[in-house]
Parts: C-alpha cells; sequence; structure tokens
C-alpha cells in the first residue's frame, strides 16, 4: 500500500465492495482499516450498502463483527434528495446508480477530508465531482 491520501481527522467510507473486503478480511482493505484507526479517521457506510452486500453466503458473523468497527450512516430524506440532486448534475438515472449516489450523498455529508474506497471509481468520482478523494479497491 503506497502512503494514504487520507488526511487525519478525515472520513473513509467504504461502498459495497470496499464493505465486502473489509469481511473477508481483504489485505489492502485491512491496510486501510488500519491506517484509519492510526490516523483517528471515522470510518463509515450507507445503511444502502447494507442492502447491497448481503447476501446468503456472506459470513454473518463477519459482517456484524466489521459493522461493529464502523458507523452504518441512515439514508434519510436529507441523503436521498441530495443523492437524487447527484444524479440529475450528472446525468445519471437513478435505476442503475441509486446506490453509487447514496454513498456519495452519505460521504460528502461527512466530516472532511473525505476518502472514498470503491471498486466503481468512475462513478463514485462523477457524483462527488471532486469533492472527495476517490481509491479504487
Amino acid at each position: 500500500m503506497s502512503p494514504s491520501p487520507a488526511v487525519p481527522g478525515g472520513t473513509l467510507v467504504l461502498d459495497s465492495e470496499g464493505l465486502a473486503r473489509a469481511v473477508l478480511r481483504d489485505r489492502a482493505v485491512t491496510g486501510w482499516l488500519a491506517l484509519a484507526r492510526a490516523e483517528d479517521l471515522r470510518v463509515i457506510t450507507s445503511a444502502a450498502t447494507l442492502v447491497e452486500v448481503t447476501h446468503p453466503r456472506i459470513n454473518r458473523p463477519a459482517l456484524e463483527w466489521t459493522l461493529s468497527r464502523l458507523v452504518v450512516e441512515p439514508v434519510t430524506e436529507l441523503i436521498a434528495r441530495h443523492a437524487a440532486a447527484l444524479l440529475s448534475d450528472t446525468g445519471l438515472h437513478g435505476h442503475k446508480y441509486a446506490i453509487d449516489a447514496m454513498v456519495s450523498a452519505t460521504a460528502l455529508a461527512a466530516p472532511g477530508p473525505v476518502t472514498v474506497l470503491t471498486s466503481d471509481p468512475e462513478d463514485i468520482m462523477a457524483l462527488c465531482d471532486g469533492r472527495a478523494t476517490v481509491i479504487k479497491i
């Protein structure tokens, strides 16, 4: 792992791939989580991400343990409206990009600076429009 563009006191956001890899104890994501702890970064995910990451084969105890180590931010009406505005601003359709938009709105509402770990960097970069550091995992 190279030096982090994340800044102390900011927020690290996990999208569904980030959360899934944390559950699997993926080396890269585990490194980011250790860095977050060391740098006093707040680690969050969107409640919408829980829906996306849950499937019959997920290791439920590992998921619950991972969730206990981070903050699950609710999808409030304000977040939903912001997500809809992000979709409108980028010309993306909610049918395909709804969860990415909710993750992006959650990230943008978090204390900055914000770093998002994602498998969809292009979508998150477009939705965040330069207001968050986006790292492909």
